[in-house]
């Protein structure tokens, strides 16, 4: 054995200690911590010759690479609907990386935990009151989930023609319905050889809304006279989390033939609450659902899944598949992840999840999505009786989307968030709403408090001094 790694083996258990407490440091931290940094390096660092070791790794990383990061995981990161990781949570993402499991079959050949897997997704459906009809996996974020729900939709669209997509490629103009995607379906599109160009925009409700106009959706469906197609539908839109009508959609799901699937990756959670539950009243019909865990239940980054009708399974294994793979199995008869989704390598991703559910259970996750609403609204409340700020939306759930006050100031947004974000005591990000400029805060995290939104609103009249 090379002699650093014999001496890094021979003290495992003081590099894990320092690793610990580095981490504890940062943690206890959070609230000094900036949440965004100008830190920088030149990263073309020489790699040496004999290895430092990790100690010495550790202390490097500390001079030069922890000025880098930023308090993503605090209380006051509103950008890119983040949630922070929970206690339970690190210690199943540490435990994933110390077992370093390949999660790929739920029987032993060389391992079993992709079971693991199995039962988290099991809990998962009770959590969202979803049925067993449901079958699910773990993906990296909502771009993959998307991605592998859309294209077992695309597999099931090919099927409608008698063809298969996945081996002999597309040969038929799929037709898709949306109103309000996320960057995330779009990119699958692309991603798949459908086009991220090729869907058909759906009308919105009026009254400011983001949601399907159901009237416009069947007037377009009656015009395919009876052609197949695909409809991707929000269940909490990026701006306003806005969700379209899941019960008329499954009305028309009886009628007409379509693929249903739901983009709900923070919305997803709003079902652990009885308050906002009905928000997602008929998503049990979809045909698949997309969920992100490392926004809403607050898990480390790089955690979502999917979940597809277990009807549709021949045709997700004809999608991913390893065909030429004999070491594998018969992907008909022996259940092994790596014939149902994109990914081969896949680590225990699923383990984090599953201490965080054990640990904290049904209401923990419904006060953490109530406390996030009720934090909205604290804060778009403290924006309104501020006047230099105004709603673009209401407040229908955990997302506050506004802009400073009156069109003349329509300029300054940009310049006033870069500068606030740079103070480093906020993060939020931009967007454009209805042809407006603004400004979109998420509450997801589950350390945010009142104060917070305190310290915020008095940075904001601070910055808004200075532009």
């Amino acid at each position: 054995m090379n002699s650093v790694l014999q001496h890094d083996l021979n003290n495992f258990e003081n590099i894990l200690e320092k690793a610990k407490q580095h981490g504890i440091g940062f943690l206890n931290n959070l609230e000094n911590i900036p949440t965004s940094t100008k830190a920088t390096i030149e990263p073309d660092r020489t790699l040496n010759e004999l290895g430092l070791g990790s100690l010495e790794a550790l202390k490097e990383f500390n001079e030069r690479m922890a000025p880098l990061m930023v308090a993503s995981p605090g209380p006051r990161y509103w950008g890119f609907v983040t949630g922070g990781s929970t206690p339970a949570s690190i210690v199943g993402d540490w435990l994933a990386s110390v077992y370093d499991q390949n999660a790929q079959s739920i029987k032993a050949q060389g391992g079993a935990s992709a079971l693991i897997e199995f039962e988290t997704i099991n809990l998962l459906l009770q959590l969202l009151g979803l049925p067993k009809s449901f079958m699910g996996g773990f993906v990296t974020g909502a771009t993959m989930s998307n991605f592998t729900s859309l294209g077992v939709a695309r597999q099931w669209f090919g099927a409608q023609f008698g063809k298969d997509f996945a081996k002999n490629g597309i040969t038929e103009t799929i037709n898709i319905f949306t109103a309000t995607p996320h960057s995330s379906a779009v990119k699958s599109l692309a991603m798949l050889g459908i086009g991220s160009q090729n869907y058909s925009v759906i009308k919105t409700l009026e009254d400011n809304r983001e949601a399907i106009d159901v009237v416009d959706l069947e007037e377009k469906i009656k015009a395919l006279n009876g052609k197949p197609f695909i409809l991707i539908s929000s269940a909490g839109t990026v701006n306003t989390a806005d969700f379209d009508d899941f019960v008329a959609i499954a009305e028309l799901k009886e009628k007409h033939n379509f693929w249903w699937h739901i983009d709900a990756a923070f919305g997803a959670f709003a079902a652990v609450s009885d308050k906002f539950k009905p928000l997602v009243e008929g998503w049990e019909n979809a045909d698949s659902i997309t969920v992100d865990c490392h926004k809403w239940l607050n898990v480390p980054y790089e955690s979502a899944f999917y979940l597809i009708k277990k009807d549709h399974v021949n045709l997700q294994i004809e999608t991913f598949q390893n065909s030429n793979a004999p070491y594998l199995g018969n992907p008909l008869e022996n259940f092994n992840y790596l014939n149902v989704l994109p990914e081969n390598s896949r680590r225990l991703r699923a383990l984090p999840v599953w201490f965080s559910l054990l640990a904290y259970g049904k209401e923990g996750f419904c006060d953490i999505v109530e406390s996030s609403a009720s934090l909205a609204l604290h804060f778009g409340n403290a924006l309104i009786e501020d006047d230099s700020f105004e709603l673009l939306a209401p407040i229908r759930l955990n997302n506050v989307c506004f802009t400073l006050k009156g069109d003349h100031n329509q300029e300054k947004v940009a310049s006033f968030l870069t500068l606030l974000n740079d103070g480093g005591k906020v993060f939020m990000t931009p967007t454009v709403y209805q042809n407006r400029k603004g400004i979109r805060a998420s509450f997801v995290n589950w350390r945010t408090t009142e104060n917070d939104i305190k310290i915020v609103i008095e940075e904001m009249r601070v910055t808004l001094s200075e532009i």
